[in-house]
C-alpha cells in the first residue's frame, strides 16, 4: 500500500533492514526475518519480534524509500505483506515516475514531485477504502476491554487505541495502548504475566520520540520519574501526534486552565475525538504559518500551481481556505507563500476548463492564476460565496476585463500601488482623538529629504530596493513572501517602511482589519481604572526607552499607557509584565498607537505564547529549546561547559524583549525586523550567533561572573552603521565604557546574516515541535518546585517524614486534579492560580476533601461519615473560603496521625462547636484584592502573629451546650467500628457520658436546689443509650453546611429546653482519662505508611464509585 511521505530515521534501521533494489532514487527493502536469508541472530530476534504483534500492528516486511543522489534524508513511500505486492509498486514507480524526474534540475523539486504523486495516489485509493476506516464495532469492543481493564470513571472518554509493545527493561511486552481524555494506558497479557500501565497527562515530564540500537523508532515517555518506552506501532507518528496533542490539552487546561470555547471539537472533555484532536493540531499549524487570527480555522486545502510573474514559472504548493482568507504555499514552505485577505477578493474567473485553472482578482489591480486545481469548480463557489460574489453573466465579463489588465499590470515597470490606498483598505484610520495618528518617530525625529550624507543616500536605496520589490511581488496584504522578501529584510528595512512591514509580516493588519474602532472603545472603556496591572504600568511607564526623547514628552508616555491600558483591559490573564513596557515603546516609535496595540497582541497572544504571565512559561521552554540547540550546534562549547543553566540566566532578557534590553535602539530594531517575519526562529538563530562569535572567550573564561562580562562587551559593541537616526536619538547599551568601546564594532546587519548562513537551515515546524517537547518538562520543573516549597514550610508544622509529606502532596494535587479531569467547569479549577502563594496554588472543595480524608482518616466510622467530614471541612477552612489548602490538611492529619490524647480529643471537640465561636489563630494566606494583588501588610502582621502565637489552652475552648455533646457522643460511638475492643470501648463512653451528666446534675442542684433536674437527666441519658451500637447521626453535608446546627437542633428538640447546661473540655478530657480502654484507643499509634499505601491504590476507585 502507498504511504504518506514521511521522514525516517536510518541512524540503526539498516540493521533492521536489507536492500533488494536500488536506483537514483528509489530503494526496496526488506526486514531481516523474512524471505531469504532469514537465519542469523538478528533475523531470529527481529521475526520473533513481530511474531509477538497482532495482525494490525506488524511492521510491513517490505517497503520502498525515496531519496535523492544529493540528499542524506529518506522518505517512506509504500509497503507490502508479500514481495509481489511491494513488487507491483516498485513496476509502476519504474513505469510512471523514472522517467519524468530526469527533466527536474534540483532534488528538492524530485522530493516535491514524488510527495505529491504519493499524495495523489492515497487521495485516489481513500475514496473507495474511506468507510473502511472507523469500525464502530471494533472500538465498542475496544471500549469494553478499556473500562474492564483499568477501573477508570465511566465518564472518562477514550480517544483512540493502538497495539503496540511496552518495554520492560530488554524485553517486550505486546499489548494495547489506550490514550483517553485524562489518561494513557497500556495493558498487556501473555502467558500468564500481566501488564498495567496507567498515566495522567498531566504528570508526564518527557514525551519525545527516540532511537536506539534494538528500535528504529520509539516513543519515550518520563513520568514520576521513571521510563516508560513503547514501539512497534503501524503509524508512529499518527500515534505521537494523538499523544503530544492529549499531553498539550492536559496541560492547558489543567495548568493554563484554557477553556477552549473557541474550539467546540475540545470543549468538552467527555467528547474528545481523534479526528477533533487532528483538526485543531492542523488548525494550529495553519494560523502560525500565516500568522492568521485566533479565529480562522482551516476548512479546505487543494494542491495546484501557482504562476509566480516574477520567476516566470508556475510553482507547485497548496491552496488553504479558511472562512475569511485564501492562502497557498509552495511546497517547501521558504520558497513562496501569499495571503490573500476574502475582502480583497473582487472576482473569480475560470478562464481555462483544460488546464483546470482558476484565476483570482484583488483589490490594487491584481490577480493570481492557480492551475492543475483538481476540484477548481467547487474551490471557485467556496471562494465566491465567502466574498459575496455572484457568477452573473454581466459580473463575469466585466471582472473578466478586470482581469486581464491585472494580468497585465504584472509587470515590474506597470506595477504600482498607492500605500494610502493600501491603508485605508486594511481600516487604518483616525478612530479616537484621543489616539494618536501618528509614529513617535515620525514625531521626533522626522526624515530630511534634502540631507543627502552617506547614511541617508543609503537608507534612499533601501527604499527604492523596497519599491522595487513591491513593483514586482505586490504590496499590502497579498504581497508574495520570498527568499528575496527575507533577503531584503536581513538587510535591514527602511525606517519608513518599518511600521507597515511589521504590521503586514505579524499578521497584526488582518486583526486590525477585522476589528475597526476596537482599540478605541478599549481605551475609554479602561482609562480611569484602577488595578494590579494599572499601578504596575504607572510604574514602569517612565523607565520605557527613558534616553529617547519622544519618551521624555507627556506625548510618547500618554500613548504607552493608553496601549498597555488598553490591553491590560482586554486580557486579564496576561494583564500587565514587565518587558511588555519596552517591547510597546518600541513598537510605538514605528507605528500609529493602534497599529502599536495590535502588533502588542500579535506578540503576546500568538508569536510568544506564554511569555507574558506571573511564570513567563513560554520564555523558560523557548529557554530550553536554546539549550538543546546549543548542544546541536555548538558542540564545542558544550563540551566546555557541561552545565548550560549559565546561557538560561543570561539569555532570558534577550528573548523577553527581543534583544532591545541590551543591544542599543538602532540595532535592536534591525533584530525585531526579523523576528516578525520568522518569529522565534529569528532570536534563536541570533542567539546562537552570539554564541558562536564569542565563542574563543566563553571556552576561556573562568567562572560566569567572566562569561557575562565578555558578552555585555560584545554587545555594547554591536553597531548598525547604516542607520539614519541621529546621535540624540540612538542609545548606547547601559554599561558602555572607554573600555569597550575601543573593542572591535560589530555591524547588526552583518551578524544577523551571519546567524541565518549559519544556522538559518533550521525549520519552523522542528522549533514548534521542541517547544511541545520542552514546555512538558518546564511546567513540571516549575511544578516540583512548587511542591519543594510547600513541603519545606509545612515539614515545620508536622511530624511527617520527607518521603510521608510527599506522598500526602501526590495524593492531594491528584485529589485537585480529578476534580477537574471531567469538567471546564470545576471551582476549584477555577480556584488554582499560579500566581497566588504556593500553598494557595491547590486547593480542595467540600467533595474533594471529604474523599481523599475518608482514605487517610485513621478510624473506621460506621455511621454520620458525611456529618463528621463536613464539621472537618468546616474546622479546617480557616479562612472560610470554601476551599482547603495543603497545609491545612497536613495539620488535620498530623493531629489524628501524630497527636497527644489531649490534642485528638481537642480536635474532636472543636467538631462539634458552631461556626464563628473558635477563634481561629493560624490563618496564614494571602488576600486577593484583585487579579493576583496581594495586601503584603496583612501578610507580614498576620506572619508575625504566626510566629508569636502561643499553644491553644484548652481553657481558652467554648463550653458545648447539650445538643452537641450528644452528638460528640454519638461520634464517639462511631470511632469505634471494627475495633478489637469495640465492646469495651461502648461501655467505657457509655461511663464517660454518665459520670458527666451526673456531674452535671450535682452542680446544677447545688446552685438552684429547688429546680427539678432529674426528668432532663433521665432523658439526656436515654437519647445516649440510644446512640449506642446502632445510634445514627441524622446529618447531611447539604442541611449542615447550609445551617450547620440543624442536625444538632433536631436531637436537642427532644430535650426540654427550661434548663440550660453546658461541659467544658476539661470536664470531657479529666472523664475520659479514667477510662484506660479509651486512653490507649487515642494513643494507638498509627501505620502511615499503610494508610498511604491504601489511599494510593484506592483513590481513582473512590472517584470511580461515586
Amino acid at each position: 500500500m502507498w504511504l504518506k511521505p514521511e521522514e525516517i530515521l536510518l541512524k540503526n534501521a539498516f540493521k533492521l533492514w536489507v536492500t533488494e533494489k536500488g536506483n537514483d532514487y528509489f530503494v526496496l527493502q526488506r526486514r531481516r526475518g523474512y524471505g531469504e536469508g532469514a537465519g542469523g541472530l538478528t533475523g531470529l530476534l527481529v521475526g520473533t519480534l513481530d511474531t509477538m504483534l497482532d495482525s494490525t500492528s506488524k511492521v510491513a516486511p517490505f517497503r520502498i524509500l525515496h531519496q535523492t543522489p544529493d540528499s542524506q534524508v529518506y522518505w517512506s513511500i509504500a509497503c507490502g505483506g508479500t514481495k509481489e505486492e511491494i513488487s507491483q509498486h516498485w513496476e509502476w514507480l519504474e513505469k510512471n515516475i523514472m522517467r519524468t524526474l530526469s527533466v527536474f534540475d534540483s532534488s528538492d523539486d524530485i522530493t516535491s514531485f514524488v510527495q505529491g504523486k504519493i499524495r495523489g495516489l492515497i487521495a485516489e485509493e481513500g475514496k473507495v477504502s474511506c468507510g473502511q476506516e472507523d469500525d464502530p464495532e471494533k472500538f465498542r469492543e475496544a471500549l469494553l476491554r478499556f473500562e474492564k481493564w483499568f477501573d477508570l470513571p465511566q465518564k472518562e472518554k477514550l480517544v483512540t487505541y493502538y497495539s503496540c509493545s511496552y518495554w520492560r527493561g530488554r524485553v517486550p511486552c505486546q499489548g494495547w495502548l489506550y490514550l483517553s481524555t485524562n489518561f494513557l494506558s497500556f495493558y498487556s497479557y501473555l502467558l500468564g504475566s500481566e501488564v498495567k500501565l496507567v498515566i495522567s497527562w498531566n504528570e508526564i515530564w518527557r514525551l519525545e520520540k527516540t532511537s536506539n540500537v534494538i528500535l528504529a523508532e520509539s516513543i519515550h515517555v518520563l513520568a514520576n520519574g521513571e521510563d516508560h518506552f513503547f514501539s512497534m506501532f503501524l503509524h508512529l507518528n499518527e500515534t505521537f501526534l494523538i499523544m503530544e496533542q492529549l499531553a498539550d490539552y492536559s496541560i492547558k487546561r489543567l495548568f493554563d486552565k484554557e477553556t477552549f470555547q473557541e474550539v467546540p471539537s475540545l470543549s468538552d472533555p467527555l467528547q474528545i475525538t481523534k479526528r477533533g484532536l487532528e483538526m485543531h493540531a492542523r488548525n494550529e499549524q495553519f494560523r502560525a504559518f500565516f500568522r492568521l487570527p485566533k479565529e480562522e480555522n482551516l476548512m479546505e486545502v487543494y494542491e495546484s500551481f501557482l504562476w509566480v510573474p516574477f520567476s516566470h514559472f508556475n510553482t507547485l504548493g497548496k491552496i488553504c481556505l479558511s472562512e475569511s482568507y485564501l492562502c497557498f504555499a509552495s511546497q517547501d514552505g521558504s520558497q513562496c507563500h501569499v495571503i490573500i485577505p476574502m475582502r480583497e477578493v473582487i472576482g473569480v474567473e475560470k478562464p481555462d476548463r483544460s488546464s483546470r485553472a482558476l484565476t483570482v482578482c484583488v483589490r490594487g489591480k491584481r490577480a493570481l492564476r492557480f492551475s492543475e486545481v483538481r476540484d477548481f469548480e467547487r474551490l471557485a463557489n467556496a471562494i465566491r460565496r465567502r466574498c459575496g460574489i455572484t457568477a452573473s453573466p454581466q459580473h463575469s465579463a466585466s471582472t473578466e476585463v478586470t482581469c486581464v489588465n491585472c494580468t497585465f499590470s504584472l509587470g515590474v515597470s506597470n506595477f504600482a500601488v498607492n500605500y494610502e490606498e493600501v491603508a485605508l483598505m486594511v481600516g487604518q484610520k483616525d478612530s479616537s482623538k484621543a489616539v494618536s495618528t501618528e509614529a513617535l518617530m515620525t514625531v521626533f525625529h522626522p526624515q530630511d529629504t534634502e540631507n543627502m550624507d552617506p547614511k541617508m543616500l543609503k537608507e534612499k536605496m533601501k527604499e527604492q530596493s523596497w519599491n522595487i520589490h513591491f513593483s514586482e511581488y505586490g504590496r499590502g496584504t497579498s504581497m508574495f513572501c520570498t527568499k528575496k522578501t527575507r533577503d531584503l529584510i536581513v538587510r535591514g528595512v527602511p525606517e519608513a517602511l518599518r511600521g507597515e512591514l511589521w504590521m503586514l509580516f505579524s499578521g497584526a493588519v488582518n486583526d486590525m482589519a477585522t476589528n475597526p474602532g476596537y482599540y478605541s472603545e478599549l481605551v475609554d472603556q479602561s482609562l480611569g481604572t484602577s488595578t494590579l496591572a494599572t499601578d504596575e504600568i504607572e510604574r514602569d511607564l517612565h523607565r520605557s526607552l527613558p534616553e529617547h526623547p519622544a519618551f521624555q514628552s507627556d506625548t510618547g508616555i500618554s500613548a504607552l499607557r493608553r496601549v498597555l491600558t488598553a490591553y491590560a483591559y482586554r486580557n486579564p490573564k496576561i494583564g500587565y509584565c514587565q518587558a511588555m513596557n519596552i517591547l510597546t515603546s518600541v513598537l510605538l516609535l514605528y507605528a500609529k498607537e493602534e497599529e502599536a496595540f495590535w502588533l502588542l497582541v500579535a506578540i503576546c497572544e500568538r508569536m510568544l505564547p506564554d511569555y507574558f504571565n506571573r511564570r513567563i512559561i513560554g520564555a523558560l521552554v523557548d529557554q530550553a529549546v536554546f539549550e538543546e540547540l546549543i548542544r546541536m550546534h555548538l558542540t564545542q562549547l558544550t563540551e566546555h561547559m557541561t552545565d548550560l543553566s549559565f546561557f538560561s540566566s543570561v539569555s532570558l532578557s534577550w528573548f523577553l524583549t527581543l534583544f532591545i534590553s541590551v543591544l542599543p535602539i538602532e540595532s535592536a530594531v534591525n533584530v525585531v525586523d526579523c523576528f516578525f517575519y520568522d518569529g522565534i526562529k529569528a532570536i534563536l538563530q541570533l542567539g546562537l550567533a552570539v554564541l558562536d562569535y564569542n565563542m574563543e572567550g566563553l571556552i576561556s573564561s573562568n567562572d560566569d561572573a567572566e562569561a557575562v562580562t565578555i558578552l555585555n562587551k560584545f554587545f555594547d559593541n554591536v553597531t548598525n552603521k547604516d542607520s539614519p537616526l541621529p546621535q540624540t536619538v540612538q542609545q548606547n547599551s547601559v554599561g558602555n565604557n572607554n573600555k569597550a568601546s575601543s573593542l572591535l564594532k560589530v555591524d547588526i546587519s552583518d551578524l544577523i546574516k551571519e546567524a541565518y548562513e549559519k544556522f538559518g537551515d533550521m525549520k519552523s515546524e522542528e522549533v514548534e515541535s521542541m517547544r511541545k517537547r520542552n514546555k512538558l518538562y518546564v511546567i513540571q520543573t516549575l511544578e516540583d518546585t512548587t511542591k519543594q516549597n510547600v513541603l519545606r514550610v509545612v515539614s515545620q508544622e508536622v511530624k511527617f517524614s520527607a518521603s510521608q509529606l510527599d506522598d500526602l502532596y501526590a495524593l492531594f494535587k491528584r485529589q485537585h486534579f480529578l476534580s477537574c479531569y471531567w469538567t471546564m467547569n470545576s471551582p476549584v479549577l477555577l480556584h488554582h492560580d499560579p500566581s497566588l502563594a504556593y500553598l494557595e496554588q491547590y486547593q480542595l472543595g467540600f467533595e474533594q476533601f471529604s474523599l481523599l480524608f475518608s482514605l487517610l482518616e485513621p478510624w473506621s466510622l460506621c455511621s454520620g461519615k458525611d456529618a463528621f467530614f463536613l464539621w472537618a471541612f468546616r474546622l479546617l477552612d480557616e479562612n472560610q473560603d470554601g476551599l482547603i489548602n495543603f497545609r491545612e490538611f497536613c495539620c488535620a492529619l498530623d493531629i489524628l496521625y501524630s497527636g497527644t490524647l489531649t490534642n485528638k480529643l481537642k480536635f474532636l471537640f472543636k467538631l462539634h462547636q458552631p461556626p464563628g465561636k473558635i477563634t481561629k489563630k493560624r490563618s496564614f494566606c494571602f488576600t486577593p484584592t484583585g487579579r493576583g494583588k496581594v495586601d503584603l501588610q496583612a501578610y507580614l502582621k498576620q506572619w508575625q502573629d504566626e510566629i508569636l502565637k502561643k499553644e491553644e489552652s484548652i481553657k481558652d475552648l467554648p463550653r458545648i451546650n447539650q445538643a452537641q455533646f450528644i452528638q460528640f457522643s454519638k461520634t464517639l460511638y462511631n470511632l469505634f467500628h471494627g475495633d478489637p475492643e469495640e465492646e469495651s470501648l461502648y461501655h467505657a463512653v457509655a461511663r464517660v457520658t454518665s459520670l458527666l451528666l451526673r456531674m452535671e446534675e450535682v452542680g446544677r442542684r447545688l446552685q438552684e436546689p429547688a429546680s427539678p433536674l432529674k426528668s432532663t437527666t433521665s432523658h439526656t441519658q436515654a437519647l445516649l443509650e440510644g446512640c449506642l451500637p446502632d445510634g445514627e447521626a441524622s446529618s447531611t453535608p447539604e442541611s449542615s453546611f447550609n445551617t450547620p446546627n440543624t442536625p444538632i437542633t433536631l436531637v436537642a428538640s427532644s430535650v426540654p429546653q427550661e434548663i440550660e447546661w453546658s461541659f467544658a473540655f476539661e470536664q470531657i478530657l479529666a472523664s475520659l482519662l479514667n477510662e484506660p480502654v479509651l486512653v490507649r484507643f487515642f494513643e494507638r499509634p498509627v501505620d502511615i505508611p499503610a494508610r498511604l499505601d491504601h489511599a494510593k491504590g484506592s483513590q481513582l476507585k473512590a472517584k470511580t464509585n461515586m
